[in-house]
């Protein structure tokens, strides 16, 4: 694959979703590849430049919003550096790189000790922010299927075993060269210990002690985190899938192993049968933190839940009185005591990552007509948010009510706008894997699975879909579908494989199947 990373010429590498219904959707769709595009940072002296900026601030980077990031770039991996900005991390955490010094500009937060017009070095912001290296080169794989680069991956750099060893080690907060935050992650028998803003969630109610959160980080330090351990088990899971695509059985089976430990502790801790419902516990105890947020939704992503428990969990994303309703898979349950109307950041908002995160989940279930119609709705928020919200742009994280941003954690100011950044997850993929319901393509099985909605009048589809050596257009309309590739591949339509041979093809599909 010939690497263009920042061509002006990006449109024509980027995918083109049909949803002939909503044609709107795809305004919002190139709104966010051209916010998308417009951070694309080039610095000297990074391990890897240019690099995907997250939208926040010029003298830091973070960890879990580059492997988000990581997740729509994978649609053109030629254009936009998503995995490849991981090593701007790798070489911070292992190998003891110091990243450049940047010019900081007058609107830099005074909380990263930056003076503006002073020289000042760029930062890993926080190193214990989840574990989620792993997942992006995984997925970013099946797109280049590339067997060399994961072998590489593997062998050569070691890096995602290193990571995972490392959360593995942590027994003490670790003050980190070039990182400007401690890490608060201590690994424990049964999980972790943790604090909101390493999680990502940075006020989350989580571990509150009474009715309500009295402070807005409540932090408890006798909590283990729910999403730790998963996001610890989602990493041993999919490092042992690669060393079974490298061909290496003996070291997918010691990893796939280390999966099964971490699932099992989950199911025997973490599962409040009462409830029917993952919690977060308490270390001495083990008793339930009833809080209920996405977070929950990682033993899903990570495939630790049995059938009968993701029945129960997705049976919660359609309630409207917890995450259903009109603005669905928001941060905090609408029952909750510590919900917020206007978002409160983690207190109610919509955001795009445990958004997305929880739409692959119920994916990996079979849940197809309910991500569809959560996708539809997600979708309908942030275009609406969009053309009604001045300015008229994507947004950090969005309200659970109204068509506009949320508010920040103090509910005096608007999130940030612009932030593309991983709220491009939604129009993107979102749309093309939720919503659309093209919800797996893998390089190396040359294969694309469609969960086709039956609901979708028009035309549907995408053109220009690009995974190894693969170029293909995929439109129906109805049960026929014509499908156009310069190579022969499978497609799967509601469980039902096709043969694709180059050129064109024309498909009747058996809904039923």
């Amino acid at each position: 694959m010939i690497k263009r990373f920042g061509s002006p010429n990006w449109p024509e590498y980027i995918p083109q979703p049909l949803y002939e219904e909503h044609p709107e959707y795809n305004e919002l769709y190139m709104k966010a590849w051209e916010l998308a595009f417009a951070h694309i940072k080039s610095i000297d002296g990074m391990p890897q430049t240019p690099y995907m900026d997250e939208a926040f601030c010029d003298t830091q980077i973070w960890i879990w919003d580059t492997c988000f990031m990581s997740l729509f770039c994978k649609y053109a991996q030629d254009i936009f550096p998503g995995k490849e900005s991981l090593n701007n991390f790798y070489e911070v955490l292992h190998n003891n790189r110091t990243l450049p010094k940047v010019i900081p500009p007058e609107n830099e937060p005074s909380w990263t000790y930056a003076t503006p017009g002073v020289p000042f070095n760029i930062h890993v912001h926080i190193a214990d922010n989840p574990p989620l290296f792993a997942w992006a080169e995984y997925e970013n794989a099946l797109f280049h299927g590339d067997v060399d680069y994961i072998k590489e991956l593997l062998y050569e750099r070691g890096f995602l075993q290193k990571h995972y060893e490392w959360i593995e080690s942590l027994k003490d907060s670790l003050i980190i060269p070039n990182v400007r935050g401690k890490t608060y992650l201590i690994a424990e028998k049964y999980g972790y210990r943790w604090e909101g803003g390493r999680s990502g969630m940075d006020n989350t109610p989580r571990g509150r002690k009474g009715e309500r959160a009295e402070k807005e980080r409540p932090n408890n330090p006798d909590m283990l985190w729910i999403d730790a351990i998963c996001q610890q088990a989602l990493s041993a899971n999919l490092i042992a899938k690669m060393y079974k695509l490298a061909g290496d059985d003996r070291e997918a089976d010691i990893w796939y192993k280390r999966f099964c430990e971490k699932k099992d502790i989950v199911n025997g801790v973490y599962w409040d049968d009462e409830d029917k419902f993952y919690y977060d516990v308490d270390v001495n105890s083990h008793s339930f933190y009833k809080v209920m947020t996405p977070a929950s939704y990682w033993t899903l992503v990570s495939e630790i839940a049995s059938e009968e428990q993701a029945k129960y969990l997705a049976k919660r994303l359609s309630d409207p009185d917890t995450f259903g309703g009109n603005v669905p898979l928001i941060s905090l349950a609408r029952n909750d005591a510590d919900y917020h109307s206007d978002g409160r950041y983690w207190r109610g908002a919509l955001w795009m990552p445990t958004a997305y995160a929880t739409i692959c989940g119920l994916i990996k279930y079979g849940y197809y007509d309910q991500v569809h119609k959560a996708s539809q709705k997600i979708l309908r928020h942030m275009y609406d948010t969009y053309k009604q919200y001045d300015p008229h742009t994507i947004w950090e994280c969005y309200s659970p009510e109204k068509c506009e941003p949320a508010l920040d954690a103090k509910g005096r100011e608007i999130v940030r706008p612009d932030f593309c950044g991983w709220s491009a997850l939604g129009p993107i993929s979102i749309y093309i894997e939720g919503l659309l319901g093209f919800h797996r393509v893998d390089a190396f099985e040359r294969l694309v699975e469609w969960s086709k909605p039956d609901n979708l009048s028009g035309e549907i589809g995408i053109r220009n879909l690009r995974f190894g050596d693969i170029v293909t257009d995929i439109i129906a309309i109805g049960d026929e579908c014509k499908v156009t590739s310069n190579a022969e591949y499978t497609l799967k339509v509601n469980g039902k494989k096709y043969f694709i041979k180059c050129g064109e093809n024309k498909v009747s599909i058996d809904q039923e199947e």
